[in-house]
């Protein structure tokens, strides 16, 4: 760890930026704030929904099939996005159990 002083003028211009920037974000979490986390899924209800393991998830947003939001190390989807996916899902379970595999 590295420790670096600075004097007050620029710690108190950084303090100053700092609380402009969380002004900011509030007032953008108060605009777009009707917006409730209840809509968005996380991991264990894309796997129920769409029948796949965790490794398969973690598969389909590898390669950029689904998309995801991180907030503190938790995964979470819009809905509109696992809908979009679940025909290439199905389609890809058909195949695995036509070979005798499972996803």
């Amino acid at each position: 760890m590295e420790i670096v002083n600075v004097d007050a003028k620029t710690f108190e211009a950084m303090l100053s930026k700092f609380e402009s920037f969380a002004d900011r974000m509030e007032a953008l979490c108060r605009l777009y704030g009707d917006k409730d986390m209840s809509e968005w899924m996380d991991n264990q209800d894309v796997c129920l929904l769409l029948k796949i393991s965790p490794r398969t998830l973690q598969t389909l947003r590898d390669n950029g099939t689904l998309a995801y939001s991180q907030i503190n190390h938790k995964t979470y989807y819009k809905p509109s996005d696992v809908e979009r996916i679940v025909p290439l899902v199905e389609d890809r379970c058909k195949q695995a159990k036509y070979k005798g595999k499972q996803i």
